[in-house]
């Protein structure tokens, strides 16, 4: 082989392992960014992680709310009609949150299988929802 053609060669080779690695890592910073959302049924039937950040969505039960001390931690369990699930906040709520109020949360489980949320977020409209619950509330119940 010519000395040109071996350094076109490896020229092109060089462009292609370089592509590579960026799409690697593209891919990689992708998969580190993404997050799921779950249901509280599915959070009680496990399929959630239990070391990863995921959202978690459902309807604040009513008398569920709970600020067992005098600082920010606040308890309180959201369910989509069929299962709940407690959730331990500690920050300021969002001025919409309340009983029987749509919610979106960001957090993780432990090892309690409590949901420790990190971001409490609520939509500005009385009416809302979160889509993946109104979803989940539209699938058919399964009867013993």
């Amino acid at each position: 082989m010519k000395p040109i053609r071996k350094q076109r060669l490896f020229l092109i080779i060089l462009m292609l392992a370089g592509l590579g690695l960026a799409a690697t890592f593209a891919l990689k910073a992708f998969n580190e960014n993404l997050m799921y959302f779950f249901s509280t049924s599915d959070v009680a039937a496990g399929k959630a992680p239990n070391n990863a950040v995921f959202r978690l969505g459902g309807m604040v039960v009513k008398g569920s709310v709970e600020r067992p001390n005098a600082d920010l931690l606040v308890r309180f369990k959201l369910s989509d009609f069929e299962k709940e699930v407690t959730v331990e906040y500690s920050g300021i709520l969002p001025d919409l949150f309340r009983e029987g109020q749509g919610i979106v949360a960001k957090g993780a489980l432990d090892s309690r299988g409590v949901f420790v949320a990190e971001e409490v977020l609520a939509k500005h409209d009385e009416n809302y929802m979160p889509p993946e619950v109104a979803g989940s509330l539209k699938k058919p119940v399964a009867q013993p």
